[in-house]
């Protein structure tokens, strides 16, 4: 019984690490990816409309 109650769970802990890891990147991507076409289309009017800004 000794042996059951100090039972080694460091695997157990390291996979769900790495499946918040994975669920973080996840967001992360979807984020930038939403948000990266909006900031393309602010950089494209700013330089459109004849800023001093190098383009």
């Amino acid at each position: 019984m000794k042996g059951f109650a100090t039972r080694d769970e460091r695997g157990a802990t390291a996979v769900e690490y790495a499946l918040m890891v994975a669920l973080i990147a996840t967001v992360i991507l979807g984020t930038v990816a939403a948000i990266g076409g909006g900031t393309h289309g602010l950089f494209t009017q700013i330089c459109g409309a004849g800023s001093p800004f190098a383009c």
